[in-house]
């Protein structure tokens, strides 16, 4: 028999990163690219200068460009959406009768 060699792929079960961007957020730049080319195709269309709007767009992609990597780099793969999640979690749950903390006393015990 020959010797085969395999190669092992330890990437199985990890998130995709691409210089620096990690899961999501790949994404949203992808969007942002997305939205400021249609910004510069709509400014270009209404008149304004041809400078004017590769400014405009160069500079909006430059600061929202450094807010994803700086999200990327501080939230991390999951770090987001588990922030979202947590501001929609309640502060307090009030309630007017003791009931659902109750013990209840109506089963027979086995013996």
């Amino acid at each position: 028999m020959a010797n085969s060699i395999y190669n092992i792929n330890k990437g199985i079960n990890t998130a995709i990163e691409f210089r620096g961007l990690k899961a999501q957020y790949i994404w949203y730049l992808g969007g942002v690219i997305l939205i400021l080319m249609i910004l510069f195709a709509i400014l270009y269309l209404i008149g304004i200068n041809q400078y004017l709007c590769i400014i405009i767009a160069g500079v909006l992609g430059f600061i929202s460009t450094n807010k994803i990597y700086s999200m990327s780099k501080k939230y991390g793969v999951y770090g987001l959406s588990k922030v979202m999640a947590k501001k929609l979690m309640p502060d307090v749950i009030k309630t007017k009768n003791r009931s659902p903390f109750m013990k209840q006393q109506n089963h027979k015990s086995i013996k």
